[in-house]
């Protein structure tokens, strides 16, 4: 299930809410905003719909019109619209309109209070209906107290696997349980023995004691107990994503404050983890937080939007719709603008195009630092509002004058000479200077003379669609209308002329260099490199 569009209405922080155009690829939706902007009552709104997808009867919060309703002598409605055009439509006066999907399982959710410091849990003969998720908490105040018994749902499933399989030992099936989420952590806290994490063992609830989990980190064994808040909270999620996605195979997962005592690296880490490997494919995970890992993943996962509830006022009738993800606002719930001009005092901060800022920054300029931007659209209408930023653009298909002109009417905004980044790390003088064994620079440029040439026709095809689309050529007296020029430097083989507009990331095939490895971060390192974008930038 994909969900379109919500509209809410008289329903705990809203009066008249309107979420919209969520496209249908999308897998992961990202509410950003302070505290108290609005954020988890979307997920509240999920929890009615869910309770009344099971109940078919009167609107759930019907007899809590104190938490659920903002003007408890208002109908309240709340209408979800999914993707494949089915619709949930409630309200909560009796006789009202209801529409609801005859299928189970639409909606799971976690609560952000489901931390579980120690385990304490002994084996209890409460039935549990997994399947209706009846452990669930009912409103999302309450604690979400799933943990445990995902700990004793997998246990009692292995034990019960042990005595029914045949022909698989208990080592194998011990480490179906148990390599899943090995592998987990593995992405997440990465390779390195010092702060990696692996889980040994789960050892269910016996004898009246609670159940025993082990992990080990560096060369030690540790109780669950001894585990850092961050560690728990990640294993929290990945057992339960373990016990129950199963049940939840074409649904919306929503899950408060995912990024629960985590540092940015592991905000980031987790969120890829979750959304690549855990949620099934045919799911949408919604998710709300003001973390800047969380950001940063949804900015560059293609399937992911980001819905900003940041300084909305929610008293009137408000629209929201995926922002534009390669805009720094979208930073801004986190680190606002001054902020940023403060922790970069006295330097320049230059924006540049496709997150090539952590390259850029290796360079080392002084009082320069680089901050990635998606494209080069973002980052001139940045430079254009924002004029405290300096930007740093491609060339792609600019003529000289057009450069010239451009970075007259724009002295922060500078253009490479070449037609992108790739240009300047792939550059043969610039391999040159690695001195690498068996590298021949005059045959190496011959190859992609040779491509140059073999794509031409491809190549000129492609100007004029391309520039249609450049920002900066809408600004008065800067387009050429002749760009014969560009034509004339990719028909010369002088590599100065044509790596003007010949793109060795696009258009150039680099098998011919694959012997030798090569590393971006070693490319750039190079004093070559150094000097052409200081060169640029002075």
């Amino acid at each position: 299930m994909k969900i379109n569009e919500i509209k809410i209405q008289n329903f705990k922080r809203f009066t008249d809410l309107t979420i919209a155009n969520i496209p249908e690829n999308i897998k992961l939706v990202l509410m950003t905003g302070v505290n108290g902007s609005g954020k988890s009552c979307i997920f509240d709104a999920f929890e009615v719909s869910s309770i009344m997808k099971e109940t078919e009867g009167g609107f759930a919060f019907h007899d809590n019109k104190e938490y659920y309703s903002k003007n408890k002598d208002i109908q309240s409605k709340i209408q979800i619209k999914f993707c494949n055009n089915e619709l949930i439509s409630l309200t909560n006066e009796s006789g009202g309109n209801v529409e609801i999907i005859k299928k189970s399982n639409i909606f799971y959710g976690r609560s952000s209070l489901r931390q579980v410091p120690q385990l304490t849990k002994i084996s209890t003969k409460r039935q549990i209906n997994f399947e209706q998720d009846s452990d669930r908490p009912r409103i999302y105040i309450e604690r979400d107290e799933r943990f445990e018994n995902d700990i004793e749902k997998i246990s009692k499933t292995f034990l019960r696997e042990v005595y029914t399989l045949k022909g698989i030992t208990v080592d194998e099936l011990a480490n179906k349980y148990i390599s899943k989420i090995n592998q987990g952590f593995k992405r997440i806290f990465g390779e390195n023995e010092t702060t990696s994490l692996s889980l040994l063992s789960i050892i269910p609830s016996l004898e009246g004691n609670p159940p025993e989990i082990k992990f080990k980190k560096g060369n030690s064994e540790i109780h669950y107990n001894l585990l850092s808040s961050g560690e728990k909270e990640i294993f929290n999620l990945l057992l339960n994503l373990f016990s129950r996605s199963e049940l939840y195979q074409d649904s919306i997962y929503f899950i408060d404050e995912l990024d629960l005592h985590l540092n940015t690296n592991l905000q980031f880490t987790l969120l890829k983890e979750i959304v690549e490997n855990w949620i099934p494919q045919k799911c949408q995970l919604w998710t709300a937080s003001h973390s800047f890992g969380f950001i940063d993943f949804a900015r560059e996962y293609e399937n992911a939007v980001i819905l900003d509830f940041n300084e909305k006022d929610f008293d009137i009738p408000q629209t929201i719709s995926p922002c534009i993800k390669s805009s720094l606002d979208v930073f801004e719930v986190v680190i606002p603008k001054e902020t940023i001009f403060k922790l970069f005092d006295n330097k320049k901060i230059f924006l540049c195009e496709n997150l090539n800022d952590k390259f850029y920054n290796y360079l080392n300029i002084d009082k320069v630092v680089f901050i990635g931007v998606k494209d080069c659209r973002t980052l001139f209408l940045t430079i254009k509002k924002e004029k405290d930023y300096y930007g740093l653009r491609d060339r792609d298909f600019l003529t000289d004058i057009e450069k010239q002109k451009i970075e007259k009417k724009y002295p922060f905004y500078k253009i490479l000479n070449y037609y992108c980044f790739e240009n300047y790390i792939y550059h043969p003088d610039n391999i040159e200077e690695l001195n690498l064994s068996g590298f021949n620079k005059q045959g190496y440029l011959n190859e992609i003379i040779r491509q140059k040439n073999q794509k031409l026709d491809y190549i000129l095809t492609d100007i004029k669609l391309s520039r249609n689309n450049y920002e900066e050529l809408k600004e008065e007296k800067i387009k050429e209308t002749d760009i014969s020029s560009i034509i004339s430097s990719l028909k010369s083989d002088l590599i100065e002329e044509f790596f003007k507009f010949f793109s060795i990331k696009d258009k150039f095939n680099k098998e011919y260099l694959n012997k030798w490895n090569l590393q971006i971060e070693r490319l750039v390192k190079t004093t070559w490199f150094n000097e052409k974008i200081n060169e640029i930038l002075l």
